[in-house]
C-alpha cells in the first residue's frame, strides 16, 4: 500500500514518470537482498544475521537521542535499522529508506522515528528518510480512500448510523482494539471488513483508484495526509537530483 501510493505521487508530480519507466528510476527492497520489505519485529533477526552473511559490525549503542534524552518507542529500533542501511550503502545503491509504521494509539512511535530520522541528517553519504506513521492503523488510511458502490452505500449507511460520524472521513475515530461488542464496531479493521467484505481487490481500490486529493483532505488525522507529503518532499526531490 505505503509504496503503490508513492508510486502514485511520483506519477503526479513528474509527468514524463510512468509506471513503464519507474523501474529504472528505482525498486523497492527490503534490507535483505531478494526481499520487497522488512518486517518490524525481525529487524534484530536481519541485524544478527547481516553479522554472519556480511560481516556487519554493528555500533556501540546507548539507547539515547540527543544529550542523553532516551528514545521515544520505535527510535531505538529504527536507529539499529539505519545504522545498517549505512553500512549496506558501500554494496548497495540505496537513497532512501521508507519507514511505515500503525501508531495503535501510541503517538511516541511516530517521534521515535522522527529522532532516529534527525540522527542521520547530514552524514556523509546521502540517505532520505520518509516517515509514514498510521493513526490509528493501516485500515484508517484505507477507510480514508473507500468510495461505495451502491449496494455498499446501504452497509456504510448503517454503519453510520451506528457511529453517529463517516468512518471513512473520521477513520481517526475508530481507535479501538477489541473484537467483541460493543466495542468492535469502533475498531477500523471491523469496519473495513464489513465494508469490503474482507476482499482485499476491492481494499486495493481504495489507495490505487481514489484519487490523491480525496486521500489528502480525508487523511489530515490519520497521517495520510502527511505521508503523502513525505513522499512529495523528499522522493520526487531525490528523483529530480539524480
Amino acid at each position: 500500500m505505503a509504496t503503490k501510493l508513492a508510486e502514485r505521487v511520483l506519477r503526479e508530480k513528474l509527468d514524463w514518470l510512468d509506471d513503464d519507466s519507474l523501474q529504472y528510476y528505482f525498486q523497492w527492497t527490503g534490507l535483505q537482498v531478494g526481499t520487497e520489505y522488512s518486517y518490524w519485529r525481525d529487524i534484530e533477526k536481519i541485524i544478527d544475521d547481516a553479522k554472519q552473511q556480511v560481516k556487519y559490525k554493528e555500533p556501540r549503542y546507548l539507547g539515547h537521542y540527543r544529550k542523553r534524552v532516551p528514545f521515544k518507542y520505535d527510535g531505538a529500533r529504527a536507529m539499529k535499522a539505519l545504522n545498517l542501511v549505512r553500512f549496506l550503502q558501500k554494496t548497495r545503491e540505496i537513497k532512501a529508506v521508507l519507514f511505515i509504521r500503525d501508531l495503535d494509539n501510541q503517538p511516541e512511535r511516530k517521534e521515535g522515528l522522527e529522532q532516529a530520522r534527525s540522527e542521520h541528517i547530514n552524514r556523509e553519504l546521502k540517505l532520505e528518510v520518509v516517515i509514514g506513521a498510521a493513526y490509528p492503523k493501516r485500515e484508517a488510511w484505507v477507510l480514508n480512500g473507500f468510495i461505495p458502490s451502491d449496494n455498499e452505500e446501504i452497509i456504510l449507511e448503517e454503519i453510520k448510523t451506528q457511529l453517529t460520524f463517516d468512518p471513512c472521513t473520521e477513520s481517526h475515530r475508530l481507535r479501538s482494539t477489541s473484537e467483541e461488542e460493543p466495542d468492535r464496531i469502533r475498531n477500523a479493521k471491523v469496519v473495513l471488513g464489513q465494508l469490503t467484505k474482507k476482499d482485499m481487490e476491492c481494499e486495493k481500490q481504495c489507495w490505487e483508484d481514489t484519487s490523491l486529493q480525496v486521500l489528502r483532505e480525508r487523511g489530515v488525522h490519520t497521517g495520510l495526509t502527511d505521508y503523502l507529503q513525505e513522499i512529495e518532499q523528499r522522493l520526487v526531490v531525490l528523483i529530480l537530483s539524480e
